[in-house]
């Protein structure tokens, strides 16, 4: 085969590497980062909350809340608890000892720092961790079982805590989807906002 045979057979390989590379390298990702960030900008940007100017954290992943006067989320096994970076599950299966001690050891933390009684039933994720470790809500009931602790904490009404939890109750996604749940980031900020700290 001849030198200008052999370019004429590649140049069009040639040709559709390159087309192909800038599309998918370049043109498909910018525009798909320019609709998201006109349309969803908020969603493209991680969700996040802010608080007088400054970031507090996002309503798509979990975080720590300690102390009585915030609810707490659920359980996390992503690294030291909601690690983005080491997001995922215990890899615990349901026979497994150190599964089952630790959900009854957060089941004694939870039922004692909620005033509860020994043998009380708790909602599985008031003690299981979800499958990312990142999940930034909990269901209705285990922020109902909070109240008092929060309540008390704060100096207001079990009513007036409960109320609040009620409003940020989120339904199932497109009514068939899912089930209720609170974001516990939306919540705490909320309670700071009403029920200000003593």
């Amino acid at each position: 085969m001849t030198a200008k045979a052999l370019t004429q057979e590649l140049r069009p390989l040639l040709g559709i590497t390159v087309t192909m590379l800038l599309l998918t390298t370049a043109v498909y990702p910018l525009a798909v980062t320019g609709v998201a960030q006109t349309l969803f900008h908020r969603q493209a940007n991680g969700s996040i909350v802010e608080v007088n100017g400054s970031p507090v954290g996002s309503t798509l992943i979990g975080q720590m809340f300690e102390g009585d006067q915030y609810f707490h989320g659920r359980p996390s096994a992503a690294g030291d608890g909601y690690d983005a970076s080491a997001s995922g599950g215990s890899n615990l299966g349901p026979t497994s000892q150190k599964l089952i001690d630790r959900v009854t050891e957060d089941a004694a933390a939870f039922r004692q720092s909620n005033s509860l009684e020994a043998h009380a039933t708790l909602p599985s994720d008031a003690v299981t961790a979800s499958g990312s470790g990142l999940d930034p809500h909990v269901s209705p009931a285990t922020a109902r079982l909070q109240v008092e602790r929060v309540a008390h904490a704060r100096r207001v009404t079990e009513d007036q805590v409960r109320e609040l939890v009620d409003e940020f109750t989120e339904g199932r996604q497109l009514v068939l989807i899912g089930e209720p749940r609170v974001n516990v980031l939306k919540l705490n900020i909320a309670l700071d906002e009403r029920f200000p700290l003593p």
